[in-house]
């Protein structure tokens, strides 16, 4: 019985000795420190990127008020900016440059929060605001209006051109909405297309049998922030607020979005509800943009690749910062064209649109080298 009782103690024992290597995963409290070291990298990556920015963004601001085609000395740019009278550098800075620069900045923003939204809502990088018929939309109207009622000034286009924009968006997102064969990205991509393709065969159309239409609507159509004066900033600008304004709310569930409609179902979002309201925030922001200052491509391509090599995150942080550095882009490009050495300013559009190709075919390849 004394032999029986030891091994049952050894058993004890034994069960107690077995039991002692479940209990080592116990010093996990050291594991603490490094989540919380990891956790504030984040942290301080996101400030020193965002400080990045917003130097970067005041000095384009900066470049853009101070250096032109015609030379204005920096004191008499600070002295203009703090009395504004009647002498040459005061038109110059407070007619041309003010009104430039605040109109590049809204664009650039706009263009960079559109192509955040496009892309992760059709869940594809390589995607642009164009995609919905928004410029299609946009250059048709003003066809039309320059060739029906006589419309020759770029101020008076925008109007027309915002219409258009609008009403060209509206019947995509309608249209990829109703429609139910393929994934809703890819509707909505090849809805886009269709859309566009009948709109600029309108607006080729009347291009060819107008020449005096033609004539008028290349200088629109190029991309461009000159000779848009305050007018135009006012008109486009409550678009454009409300676009942002959608934009701010459809952020936080792109994260959703793009893993897919049935696990953003399963997350408890309402997939339809959410894509409208960022097809929408695209169409008044990529719309109102094009109204004001023509077609300017790649901007909203650009500045979502940007934003996304900074890795700040996810979708709710590629937004803010894509608008950022369409700001930049646009903003720096004008400087550019204004500084390069010709008989006059190349335009925003030509010289984005020389960086933006190169760009595109290296994106391109780098994204088809990362699906192979």
């Amino acid at each position: 019985m004394g032999g029986g009782t030891a091994p049952t103690g050894g058993g004890a024992a034994g069960r107690g000795a077995a039991a002692a290597p479940a209990a080592t995963p116990a010093p996990a409290v050291p594991a603490g420190p490094p989540t919380v070291l990891r956790g504030s990298r984040p942290s301080s990556r996101v400030l020193l990127v965002g400080v990045a920015l917003v130097l970067a963004l005041l000095a384009a601001v900066v470049a853009s008020v101070a250096l032109g085609s015609q030379p204005v000395l920096w004191p008499d740019v600070l002295a203009v900016l703090r009395e504004p009278g009647t002498t040459e550098a005061s038109a110059i800075v407070w007619d041309m440059r003010v009104p430039r620069t605040v109109l590049g900045l809204l664009v650039g923003i706009a263009l960079g929060v559109a192509g955040g939204l496009t892309q992760a809502h059709t869940r594809n990088p390589l995607a642009d605001p164009g995609l919905l018929g928004v410029t299609s939309g946009a250059a048709c109207a003003v066809v039309l209006a320059i060739h029906v009622l006589g419309v020759t000034s770029p101020s008076g286009a925008v109007g027309f051109a915002l219409v258009g924009a609008l009403c060209a968006g509206g019947i995509v997102v309608v249209l990829s909405q109703r429609i139910r064969v393929l994934a809703p990205g890819v509707t909505l991509v090849l809805t886009g297309s269709i859309v566009t393709a009948l709109l600029a065969s309108v607006t080729s159309g009347v291009l060819l049998l107008d020449r005096t239409t033609m004539d008028v609507f290349r200088f629109w159509s190029i991309g461009s922030l000159v000779g848009r004066g305050p007018e135009v900033i006012w008109t486009v600008a409550p678009f454009l607020l409300l676009g942002l304004l959608l934009a701010v709310v459809n952020a936080p569930t792109l994260g959703a979005l793009e893993l897919g409609d049935e696990l953003g179902v399963s997350l408890g979002r309402h997939v339809v509800r959410d894509r409208l309201i960022g097809l929408l925030a695209v169409t008044l922001l990529a719309g109102a943009a094009t109204a004001a200052c023509g077609s300017i491509a790649f901007v909203g391509l650009a500045a979502t690749h940007a934003a996304t090599r900074l890795g700040l995150g996810g979708p709710a942080w590629r937004i803010p910062v894509a608008g950022l550095c369409g700001a930049v882009l646009v903003l720096g490009a004008d400087v550019v064209g204004r500084l390069a050495p010709a008989t006059s300013e190349i335009q925003v559009g030509i010289v984005i649109a020389l960086v933006g190709a190169p760009l595109f075919v290296v994106l391109a390849r780098g994204y088809l080298g990362d699906r192979s």
